[in-house]
């Protein structure tokens, strides 16, 4: 496995999230809150949570408080990279 570093990661998971509700990739900041900002709905996170796990292989629990942008970028990028070594 090829390991993937935080700007790839983070691109990648921008791209899906924006692609949930057609926003421009620019818009989706760190601290930007998808349900307050955006209008996401559960749906839509469990859509972009899917989405992340097929693309990354990796498994996101309910559990995981994932609010942000950033929340999503920062978990995947860790687990990603505990997968990688």
């Amino acid at each position: 496995m090829i390991a993937t570093t935080d700007k790839t990661i983070e691109r990648e998971v921008i791209r899906i999230i924006s692609k949930t509700k057609e926003i421009r990739p620019a818009r989706l900041q760190a601290n930007a809150r998808l349900e307050k900002d955006f209008g996401f709905d559960v749906v839509d996170v469990v859509d972009i949570i899917l989405e992340l796990e097929k693309n990354f292989q990796i498994t996101i629990p309910d559990e995981v408080p994932i609010n942000t942008v950033g929340d999503f970028v920062d978990y995947v990028a860790s687990h990603t990279m505990q997968k990688a070594s």
